[in-house]
């Protein structure tokens, strides 16, 4: 079972989406408990509300973006931006300029980081290792576009205080793993199959589009941490697509179900349904994808489904 995973994850050519160096596998473990910050001490939250029974592991896609939590912290990002050079660049450059700068970490630090899903703020994120507040500042672009995606895996915790973030009231989520790259870029690390090289893009983009614009898509539901893992990890969900178009058939659904095979494990179906454009034969194709845990991972590889 691991090493279908292994194979398949190095396969993408998509590790981390060209994002080396940023993700934490090396990193001791921890306890869940978030870490400390000065910009969400005021909300009151202890470690023991973190660890409610009603958390729930998150894998996300969205855009991580910085918001001031109050006025104070505003006034001394003024103070640190007058300190460098900002002529010709626009209020988004000059943001960045001054979070990059390694003597203005403290206001990265201070900061409320967010993470918004379809243009609304979903999550408020939080490290479990400080160190991890430099996976944040460069989750936040320069020059965002309407493609750049940033992956967010964790532990969803409670709603955060009107307090902690200017009155903002939306889950906190102490991350373990930030990574952030363009849509074209993950679409172009992907290997291509030979038989449906032809279109592969344009399908890519189809699947990849069909689970982002999923109905409250906000990565903490089993069926849509396990969408969004594949998307992420999974090059087969594509090939079969691009191979479906090759042979004039439309992608009509993508289904979600819980697996006989689940016991002390959590496990679903991910299930395909390609319909052909000339006499509407359907056919089914499904992977399995382990759920359990804040990491999902492949269960199965993508074969036929028979219904039942």
């Amino acid at each position: 079972m691991d090493t279908i995973e292994t194979n398949e994850q190095s396969a993408s050519g998509a590790k981390d989406h060209g994002n080396s160096g940023r993700t934490n596998s090396s990193r001791p473990e921890t306890t869940l408990a978030p870490q400390a910050c000065t910009s969400c001490q005021s909300g009151g939250q202890s470690d023991a509300d973190v660890q409610e029974p009603d958390r729930a592991f998150v894998y996300a896609l969205g855009r991580v973006e910085a918001r001031f939590p109050r006025v104070s912290v505003e006034k001394e990002f003024a103070q640190a931006a007058a300190r460098v050079e900002t002529t010709g660049q626009t209020d988004r450059e000059v943001f960045h300029a001054v979070l990059s700068q390694r003597e203005n970490r403290y206001l990265v630090r201070q900061m409320c980081w967010v993470l918004t899903i379809q243009g609304l703020d979903t999550y408020l994120l939080q490290p479990r290792d400080p160190a991890d507040y430099d996976l944040l500042q460069s989750a936040f672009r320069a020059a965002p576009n309407a493609n750049d995606i940033d992956v967010v895996v964790g532990v969803r915790g409670p709603i955060a205080g009107p307090d902690v973030c200017n009155g903002l009231m939306i889950p906190i989520v102490v991350f373990d793993q930030i990574y952030s790259f363009g849509r074209d870029a993950l679409i172009s690390s992907i290997p291509r199959p030979e038989k449906a090289a032809k279109g592969f893009e344009a399908a890519a983009q189809e699947v990849f589009n069909r689970v982002m614009q999923l109905t409250d898509n906000a990565g903490s539901d089993d069926e849509h941490r396990a969408l969004n893992y594949l998307v992420m990890r999974y090059p087969a969900i594509y090939a079969t697509v691009a191979d479906g178009h090759a042979r004039n058939a439309s992608l009509t659904s993508v289904d979600v179900l819980p697996s006989r095979l689940s016991g002390t494990r959590k496990i679903v179906e991910v299930v395909l349904s390609l319909t052909n454009r000339n006499n509407e034969f359907k056919e089914k194709h499904f992977t399995r994808v382990d759920v359990s845990d804040e990491f999902p991972f492949l269960v199965t590889r993508m074969s036929p489904y028979y219904d039942r």
